[in-house]
């Protein structure tokens, strides 16, 4: 189900193919198809994918976390015998088959990437599904969308990034509102990915220089479409447990093992697609955790009699790197002591002394008290960088002009690729139904072209409304579920878990609030008038309703208490049945409150948000966004699409956040509850649809992953340009 053209025996593609040959030998015959679909996550975002294995058995399947091989690993015999009986599951099920082998059949994007010289997109975390746990956040789902977009445009490209045995903390609230965290481990067998093998049928492993030994790494194979994510794994024998734990948990607290994922994942990945006979047209670095790959491009150049400084300007000839950190503690530095002790191998096999080492890693090379940070790495050893807004790009060229002294903040050579999102992943079922009838055959194929969303002026208001009417409810349904179950599990007394039983309307205005529970997020903005938030609470002619969710890190205490006075809104009468904080955000439950949400709030404190996407989701979907003028937000709006809160950066925060507070609440009162009210004869508020259509049709595109990798190709991997 990968490309058809000559691939290398060692890429994992047989590894792949003998996984769901495994699988399939263990259910009826009938049930193979399924066995093959279930090893490309290709069905994800494929229109009756997902629901081809919910058939099989529909509470297993959200059991395991909606993962296929689980499931069909776990599922009894009689759902498997009743599953292969159906004739109909099984047609759709061929029919799906056909459109993955259809897909992975379609010549490649033109230009001088291949899938012996792909683009190489290296990132620490991927969000591909909920069923492959190795994410954290807004990095990881991009890098995410990015692959699924790469395989709608078949573009020959290779992920690379780590296989978390454990992946990323599980969340439980206590009843003050305050974060636990857990971990589960994750068995890499039990879940679509395939370990990959040498020619003599042992697994291919590479070799990384670090803390003064060899690492073993082994490479897992998982298929998105047409695109190969390779993830790196330290759980071999020759390793020690030390050296096994640094694949144990995404950003884990230990600083020494965070710099060694990031050495693993730099150097790694690199080691990996050579030995699997892959040399990269483009390196392409998401975010500064990979940094060290162009240096190891150099090196294996130096290795193979290149003269160093001709070995470096190649690797950055290759290199296009984006950074997605406005905040300073984002771009974690290192003192010479743990770059010596992690990496002390690996500056002489590049062909340098440690010193020289150290000041690639510093915006004043000369400064022997700056600490080491990867973004500055980044930036030096690659052809092209941006941020990922315009208004990110404006920050990141003021907040690294350090590193081009001779040149004012606006000449800074780092460019801006706003992020998109990947519209059929998150697009729920329900809207996508209606925009096919109205927007015509293919026109997901065409998403980036505004043209396309000009016909979401055509769907009637009744359809359009009854839509939205169904999401939402199907929305409130899950979220008095969730709630129910999250209060019983943190001990909650029977009226407070019973008000979840009786409570959230389908029909009241229902307001969707989930992010990384960052400080600079400001999700405490929502109690900073508690009179004001009661009186929605309380208002019973124009109900408010409204579900939060968000994970604070585990070291982070202050998010953690602004998060704890969330829970504050418990003892404000109707607010038990009219405010839910959902537990353990993931992905699943993104897409719950990105489709069901009528309004989408997000707050940060001007200029961190680099770009924000959520709110993108939400928009596809027909939510409107009441946001700060930041980030994607502030290329948005345009004054009819939703709503703005400032943008402009206050030196005083306290100042700020009463300011903000008071706009937030004022727009909720005067104009987002009175025009989703306004009724006409027939109970549709046609005022509320204008904007909707006016965010669809804005924002669609413009904000489409589609777009995002459109300019990614054209202006910074440059595939149609000669390599000389």
């Amino acid at each position: 189900m990968t490309e058809t053209i000559t691939a290398p025996a060692t890429d994992g593609t047989r590894d792949i193919d003998a996984a769901a040959r495994d699988l399939a030998a263990r259910m009826p015959a009938s049930l193979g198809v399924l066995a093959t679909i279930a090893y490309n996550y290709r069905w994800s975002w494929h229109p009756g994918g997902p629901e081809l294995f919910a058939a099989v058995d529909a509470e297993r399947w959200e059991w395991t976390n909606q993962n296929p091989v689980r499931l069909l690993h776990e599922t009894s015999s009689a759902a498997l015998d009743r599953a292969a009986g159906d004739p109909g599951l099984i047609e759709r099920a061929q029919g799906v088959l056909a459109a993955i082998e259809a897909d992975a059949a379609r010549p490649p994007f033109p230009g001088r990437a291949s899938s012996t010289r792909p683009v190489a997109f290296l990132c620490a975390e991927f969000a591909v599904h909920v069923s492959l746990p190795i994410y954290a956040g807004g990095l990881g789902v991009l890098a995410g969308d990015i692959l699924k977009q790469s395989s709608d445009l078949a573009l020959p490209m290779v992920g690379v990034g780590l296989l978390y045995r454990q992946g990323y903390f599980l969340q439980r609230m206590d009843q003050s509102g305050y974060q636990h965290e857990y971990w589960f481990p994750l068995d890499p067998e039990r879940v679509p990915a395939a370990l990959v093998h040498n020619t003599d049928g042992e697994p291919l492993t590479v070799r990384v220089p670090l803390r003064g030994r060899d690492v073993v790494v082994q490479v897992w194979r998982v298929d998105v479409g047409r695109v190969r994510l390779y993830l790196l794994d330290a759980q071999r024998p020759e390793n020690s447990r030390i050296d096994r734990w640094i694949t144990g948990r995404l950003y884990v607290s230990d600083r020494a093992t965070r710099l060694a994922q990031y050495a693993l994942l730099g150097i790694g990945s690199m080691r990996a697609l050579d030995a699997m006979g892959m040399d990269p047209s483009v390196v392409h670095l998401n975010e500064g955790h990979a940094a060290l790959a162009p240096l190891e491009l150099a090196r294996r150049d130096i290795v193979a009699g290149a003269e160093r400084n001709a070995a470096f300007i190649a690797a950055r000839e290759r290199t296009v790197f984006t950074t997605h950190t406005p905040v300073g503690a984002g771009n974690e530095g290192y003192d010479p002591a743990e770059i010596a002790e992690v990496l002390s191998a690996f500056p002489e096999q590049v062909g340098m002394d440690f010193d020289s080492f150290l000041q690639l890693g510093r915006t004043r090379p000369d400064n022997p008290h700056e600490p080491f940070v990867m973004t500055p790495l980044g930036i030096k050893m690659s052809r092209e960088a941006n941020g990922v807004s315009r208004r990110h790009g404006e920050v990141a060229r003021q907040m690294w002009q350090s590193l081009f002294p001779e040149r004012p903040a606006d000449a800074v050579p780092i460019g801006y690729v706003t992020n998109g999102v990947h519209v059929p992943t998150w697009l729920a079922p329900r809207m996508r139904e209606l925009l096919d009838r109205y927007l015509g055959h293919g026109w997901i194929d065409r998403a980036a072209d505004p043209d396309t969303w000009q016909a979401v002026d055509r769907i009637p208001d009744d359809e359009l409304w009854s839509v939205r009417n169904t999401m939402r409810a199907e929305f409130i349904a899950y979220v008095r579920d969730r709630t129910i179950a999250n209060r019983l599990a943190r001990g909650e007394p029977r009226w407070y878990v019973e008000a979840a039983e009786r409570g959230f309307s389908a029909d009241a205005l229902t307001i969707g609030f989930a992010r990384r529970l960052a400080s600079y997020k400001r999700i405490y903005l929502l109690t900073l008038e508690p009179q004001r938030m009661e009186r929605l609470l309380l208002n019973t002619d124009s109900p408010v309703q409204l579900v939060l969710a968000g994970k604070a890190h585990p070291q982070d205490e202050e998010s953690k208490r602004a998060a704890q006075g969330l829970f504050a809104f418990k003892g404000t009468p109707q607010a038990a049945e009219r405010v839910s904080f959902l537990d353990n955000y993931s992905l699943a439950t993104a897409m719950q409150m990105v489709s069901g949400c009528d309004l989408w709030i997000n707050l940060p404190r001007p200029p961190l948000e680099a770009s924000g996407t959520s709110g993108m989701k939400a928009a596809v979907n027909g939510s409107l966004n009441l946001s700060v003028l930041d980030g994607w937000w502030a290329e948005a709006y345009d004054g009819g699409n939703g709503w703005a809160l400032p943008g402009d950066i206050a030196f005083d925060h306290a100042v700020q956040d009463a300011r903000d507070a008071a706009v937030l609440y004022d727009l909720m009162e005067h104009e987002v509850l009175p025009l989703f009210y306004a009724r006409d004869t027939r109970g549709v508020p046609v005022g509320w649809l204008e904007k909707v259509r006016a965010s669809m049709r804005t924002c669609g595109p413009r904000f489409s992953a589609a777009r995002t990798m459109h300019d990614y190709i054209d202006r910074a991997y440059a595939l149609t340009r000669s390599t000389g």
